[in-house]
């Protein structure tokens, strides 16, 4: 079915989609939304239910499944409030995290899956984000060979709280641009008005505090919600590259990954500038945060891009030779933040946890990070980090001992550390 979507999508750009609402309750739909729900493991939302909770409960998973087929067969499904929490945002405080029901977040699988292969045939080639078989490493790749090719004159733009921020009848109307069927487009507008819950503030209140529906935004969290996303900016990809837009009169060039966003090109002049700003803020009703926006100028010394925690800079040969070289590495705030998750895992209320234990989950995340930071010169970056990894260790043991610790004679910590398990980078 999404292959056949994608073909029509692809063959003919301006036909609209009119029959789509009864490929998503199929009950298979539903079942492959579900094991999409599975495999992220999120947590339960604001009715409490977890994914645990619904694969124990009586009929289990498919009784679930049958339930949502009936309530979407006959219009019936409405969806619930969106559970808000707060995460710690890398460059300092707290971003809001919108998290439906599980049930909603099955649902929100099943329109994915129907939706995600028509406008995949739509997106432009600059966009990385949230997009199957694209990633990160591949939009820094596509970054750095722009620099080594002479643009190195970049407008690091950044926007200011994009997924709370979208108009909603603008997106709408960009799902309207490949949607007719007004099923669909009816549960995209439940999952974006759908109220906010949050905790209640002030000391054991231990209650929740119910907001106004939404009038902007997606929920970041949601499990449509990256697509909806990345379709809004679409249009900024889209006329960036028009016969009129400054791919072709500026030959600047465009990489984004979901809201991060740069504009390389040869160099950066006013209207270049001016453009990008009129058109996110103008045109798209979106705000360009100026406190972190920036023009960089990667010729001049000491100039550095920093991007998805990775950083662009010229440095000098490390053999002594006189030109510089385009050095990628992870950024010192990603480091930063790196350090702060270590110290959260290896404190003083793990103490009691069994050493093992402690180093087979310091295994599983170092392994993920890792897998990230795996593009570039990194071999300095990865070293302070298993330095800064032993030596929270080290402290851990001696908090735990009553003695000082020290490991086996005539072995270093590092090797005392190895050989209990712990995998160095």
């Amino acid at each position: 079915m999404r292959h056949k979507l994608s073909e029509k999508a692809k063959q003919e750009p301006k036909f609209r989609f009119y029959a789509l609402y009864d490929r998503i309750y199929r009950r298979d739909v539903l079942r492959a939304g579900w094991h999409k729900v599975r495999a992220n493991d999120g947590a339960a939302g604001v009715d409490g239910v977890s994914i645990e909770a619904i694969e124990k409960a009586a009929g289990g998973v498919e009784a679930m499944i049958e339930g949502l087929h009936q309530e979407l067969k006959t219009k019936s499904y409405q969806p619930k409030a969106v559970w808000r929490v707060y995460i710690e945002k890398a460059g300092g405080g707290k971003r809001p995290l919108g998290i439906p029901t599980v049930r909603d977040r099955v649902v929100q699988a099943a329109c994915l899956l129907m939706l995600e292969p028509i406008f995949e045939a739509d997106f432009e080639e600059c966009s990385y984000g949230f997009r199957p078989e694209r990633n990160a490493h591949q939009a820094l790749a596509e970054i750095r060979g722009h620099i080594q090719r002479g643009y190195q004159a970049v407008y690091d733009a950044d926007l200011k709280g994009y997924f709370d921020s979208i108009p909603h009848e603008r997106l709408m109307a960009c799902v309207r641009m490949r949607v007719a069927d007004r099923s669909v487009l009816k549960l995209i507008a439940m999952w974006l008005k759908a109220p906010v819950v949050e905790p209640s503030k002030g000391k054991g209140s231990g209650g929740a505090q119910w907001g106004r529906r939404n009038r902007k935004g997606t929920p970041q969290g949601g499990v449509i919600s990256p697509l909806l996303s990345n379709l809004y900016l679409h249009w900024f990809d889209k006329v960036f590259h028009r016969s009129t837009g400054p791919a072709n009169w500026a030959n600047a060039k465009l990489v984004r990954y979901a809201d991060d966003f740069v504009v390389l090109a040869r160099y950066q002049g006013k209207p270049l500038s001016e453009w990008i700003e009129a058109k996110i803020e103008g045109w798209l009703g979106l705000e360009i945060n100026r406190d972190k926006t920036r023009v960089i100028e990667l010729r001049q010394p000491g100039a550095e891009l920093n991007f998805l925690g990775y950083l662009f800079r010229y440095d000098r040969d490390r053999k002594g030779k006189g030109h510089k070289y385009l050095n990628v590495t992870i950024s010192a705030k990603a480091l930063k933040r790196e350090r702060q998750k270590l110290r959260e895992r290896i404190n003083r209320q793990v103490c009691f946890k069994p050493l093992p234990k402690l180093i087979e989950e310091l295994n599983r995340h170092l392994s993920g990070w890792a897998n990230y930071f795996s593009y570039g010169y990194r071999r300095k970056e990865i070293r302070q980090i298993n330095s800064y990894v032993r030596q929270r260790l080290t402290q851990h043991m001696r908090r735990r001992s009553q003695r000082p610790f020290r490991p086996p004679e005539a072995m270093s910590y590092y090797e005392h550390f190895k050989r209990m398990g712990l995998v160095y980078l």
